[in-house]
């Protein structure tokens, strides 16, 4: 059996993807809340500069991949109006029940699939705009979830990849209490499931660095890669074109 991290523990490959989406049905309800706490709010401010950075224009075909609740896929549908299209993905089947109700309750209709960023039911060459948000870190094999976003990408196209950091380094003990201390607290108060919310922390110090991550996209075959730093570095976007 191949082996990989679920957080700080080392697992099998299979039991990684059956835990992960168990700590995700167990969160799903609680998603959007935990966020809000989590960030202080800010987690809007980083989607918002990732929308922008995207840069979509109207008819332009969008996908969301590991989409959660569909902040992003809400904000692209405008963005790309009528003449265009945003489709929302995700593996886990309670956070897309979620995300359909909330985009339902704000009047919006995405075409919606369950399914693995591995292995993306899609063509290649269609979607103008990929994005990730805080999902990659939690992908077995990333260097094959990115090659297929770059996959159905049109040539000229750009990806897009939100997700924890590395944080400057003077902050790393300040930012350690947080993670370790304040965030499972905050998970068992809230969400009424603290070890989540302890795995959550621990998958962010194993994702790589925003140099790793750069490297990966540019083996993956995209190009023009830059890394923007967000919040001393707890997040990164990393942009990309394929060519």
């Amino acid at each position: 059996m191949t082996q990989t991290h679920f957080g700080f523990e080392t697992v099998d490959e299979k039991e990684k993807a059956q835990r992960v989406a168990g700590v995700f049905s167990s969160v799903a309800q609680k998603y959007d809340v935990m966020n809000d706490l989590m960030s202080m709010g800010l987690h809007r401010l980083w989607k918002k500069f990732t929308i922008d950075l995207a840069a979509p224009r109207p008819g332009e075909r969008v996908l969301d991949v590991a989409g959660g609740t569909a902040d992003l896929s809400s904000a692209f549908v405008p963005r790309v109006g009528a003449d265009g299209q945003v489709w929302l993905t995700d593996i886990n089947n309670a956070m897309l029940a979620v995300c359909r109700d909330r985009l339902l309750d704000e009047g919006v209709m995405v075409p919606v699939a369950q399914c693995d960023a591995e292995k993306l039911p899609f063509p290649d060459n269609h979607f103008d705009i990929v994005t990730v948000a805080f999902g990659l870190r939690n992908m077995t094999h990333k260097d094959k979830a990115l090659a297929e976003m770059r996959r159905v990408l049109r040539p000229g196209g750009r990806l897009l990849v939100l997700e924890f950091s590395k944080v400057w380094k003077p902050l790393e003990k300040a930012y350690d209490a947080y993670s370790f201390k304040l965030l499972p607290w905050l998970g068992g108060k809230i969400a009424g499931d603290a070890e989540s919310y302890r795995y959550l922390a621990e998958s962010i110090r194993m994702h790589p660095d925003q140099a790793t991550l750069k490297a990966l996209m540019e083996y993956a075959g995209l190009e023009r890669v830059e890394v923007f730093n967000m919040t001393a570095g707890v997040v990164a976007l990393h942009r990309g074109y394929k060519f």
